[in-house]
């Protein structure tokens, strides 16, 4: 069994769920994961914020305009008054669920249930459609079997266990329609995967029934060897390692969300990245296997803050970075890179939200300085760093740029600096010149 993830984009109007219907329906068993339509999200976070704001005047504007949306989807996919009227029904469910929450005794808890009805939409459509079509598919509600456990991780056993359980209830059914992004909480309350979550709910599923292989469908051909939205003359890598495909979408290859490699790395289950627009594209193939060149790709990180620490303490000194470590650690803030000297610390982070904390608490240690507005630059390959002669080419390719950090050896698939973020375009142009 194959399982397919499919992005807003690529369920994003009538047409386009229209279309997936040559993707999805064969002979090959498979369970198909479904995005909220594009736009939806955004719009249930709008409306949640407006009710967490007690506008519950605008929060109902809101909703009512997101309401017309959908039934213009409605009048488009279906032929069939049955099939129209049936899903006019149960969308009206939903919104009627909107419009039942109080902006006076409005929580988190109403929030994620808020934020879930964006897929539990688009599965609604695209199955009833399917239906009408004379395809034979099952809606599998993802709140049925996607849990996290008490430490907000995917609760594998649970959801091995239950998908086991729903599947073998249908023996003779070869499609499957479910949610992405949306799953319960250990308490059993609706809760969801954050956003880009989809892609981690295909990746669990897939570990969970031991699939034949992952595919995520979005609208590009796969990772690209630098960013198309900044440099220009790209192309798709056509196979990546797990390791190469963490580095790249932690460090900014927005076509992946970071979390979805993990369960499949450790299931060994082949992830493909292919372009809804062009399915004929090769795409990029993850697996454990990569060919032979060093140098695969450059991303980007953004919004990055770099924390220095200087002081004499540190000379010949042990225990002071753990010190400086748990810091950091108290206040939930996660480090990216991190450089030493004899008498200085130099680390970034990406999350500012507790910063002024952060410094009162280092200013003892000794002198601390802040650079905001940075960027991580990060090379990445097979082996990259114990590869002769690639240190080199990167450096020379960065003559004229001022770099900040720089870290090499930590890992032995990327290459990682930081810039100033004015010269972030400058760099990775000139990385993709001389690299490429």
């Amino acid at each position: 069994m194959k399982v397919l993830k499919f992005g807003g984009t690529s369920v994003g109007s009538a047409e386009r769920m229209k279309a997936l219907l040559t993707l999805i329906v064969n002979d090959e068993p498979k369970i198909v994961v479904l995005s909220a339509m594009s736009g939806t999200t955004n719009c249930l976070v709008e409306i949640a914020s407006l009710l967490r704001q007690k506008k519950q005047g605008e929060a109902a504007t809101a909703i009512a305009s997101l309401e017309e949306k959908y039934a213009g989807v409605v009048a488009a996919l279906y032929a069939t008054p049955a099939y129209a009227t049936e899903a006019a029904a149960s969308l009206k469910a939903h919104f009627d669920l909107l419009r039942s929450f109080s902006a006076e005794h409005f929580s988190c808890r109403e929030e994620r249930v808020i934020l879930a009805q964006g897929e539990l939409m688009s599965t609604l459509l695209q199955n009833l459609y399917l239906n009408e079509q004379g395809v034979q598919s099952v809606l599998l509600p993802a709140l049925s079997f996607m849990r996290k456990d008490q430490h907000d991780e995917p609760d594998m056993y649970f959801i091995r266990e239950m998908l086991k359980r729903e599947l073998a209830q249908r023996p003779d059914c070869k499609l499957f329609i479910t949610q992405g992004y949306i799953c319960r909480s250990f308490a059993g309350e609706v809760d969801n995967l954050k956003r880009g979550g989809s892609d981690y709910s295909a990746s669990i599923i897939g570990a969970a029934i031991g699939a034949e292989e992952v595919q995520i469908w979005t609208d590009i051909d796969g990772f690209h060897n630098n960013d198309p939205r900044v440099v220009e003359k790209t192309h798709s890598i056509s196979h990546l390692s797990f390791d190469e495909a963490s580095e790249l979408a932690y460090f900014g290859a927005k076509i992946l969300h970071p979390t979805c490699v993990i369960p499949v790395q450790e299931a060994k289950i082949p992830l493909w990245i292919k372009n809804t627009m062009e399915p004929t594209a090769f795409g990029t193939l993850i697996s454990t296997e990569t060919k032979l060149a060093a140098i695969k790709a450059v991303a980007a990180k953004d919004n990055i803050t770099a924390v220095k620490i200087k002081s004499g303490r540190m000379l010949l000194a042990y225990g002071f970075i753990r010190q400086i470590f748990e810091v950091f650690e108290d206040y939930k803030t996660p480090i990216d890179m991190i450089t030493t000297s004899e008498v200085a610390v130099s680390l970034t982070i990406d999350d500012t939200s507790n910063l002024d904390k952060i410094v009162s608490k280092l200013k003892p240690f000794g002198v601390v300085e802040v650079d905001s507005d940075m960027t991580i630059i990060c090379v990445v390959g097979n082996k990259i760093s114990e590869s002769n002669g690639v240190a080199a080419k990167i450096l020379s390719a960065l003559s004229s740029i001022p770099i900040r950090m720089i870290s090499f050896g930590g890992s032995r698939y990327n290459v990682s600096l930081l810039v100033d973020s004015a010269y972030k375009k400058a760099a990775m142009e000139a990385l993709n010149e001389k690299l490429f």
